[in-house]
């Protein structure tokens, strides 16, 4: 499995490992240290051995590229943030679909409404339900109700 970080983030680790240990360090303490798996340490240890430093020099990450841009992304999470009435929509409840859709209208990019959960998970965003309440409700009728009736109404606890 990849480790998290960019491929300069993991290469700068990399070689802070190896003036970890040309300092003396073991690899145990070097991992513990730089949080990462001693075989790892070890590893790359022996790499440079091999190949000399260039060995930890930054790949490119694996996997298809994105295809939104991170600016496509910055604007994608202020359009949300905005709400869907904003983008056109009759209510404020974003949806998979409804995002799919408005990713398509805005950046002209078609993703699956299955995988757009991917997209927002990774922008930090999570699934919420919204709270079903009557618009004409009146928040002070319902605070004197819970003063007065709902503590003859709810269950007493057992003795």
């Amino acid at each position: 499995m990849r480790p998290n970080g960019s491929p300069q983030e993991l290469q700068r680790r990399r070689f802070r490992a190896l003036a970890l240990l040309q300092q003396g360090r073991t690899p145990v303490e070097v991992a513990r240290q730089l949080g990462v798996d001693r075989r790892s340490v070890r590893r790359w240890k022996a790499m440079v051995r091999r190949q000399g430093t260039r060995a930890l020099a930054a790949r490119p990450a694996p996997g298809r590229p994105r295809r939104l841009s991170a600016q496509d992304r910055r604007r994608l999470e202020r359009g949300l943030l905005r709400g869907a009435q904003a983008a056109g929509f009759e209510t404020d409840l974003w949806t998979c679909p409804r995002v799919a859709q408005w990713i398509q209208r805005r950046f002209r990019i078609r993703y699956h409404p299955d995988h757009v959960c991917r997209l927002l998970h990774a922008l930090g965003w999570s699934p919420q339900k919204p709270q079903r309440r009557a618009i004409e409700r009146d928040h002070k009728a319902v605070r004197q109700w819970m003063r007065t009736v709902w503590r003859t109404v709810k269950k007493k606890p057992r003795a």
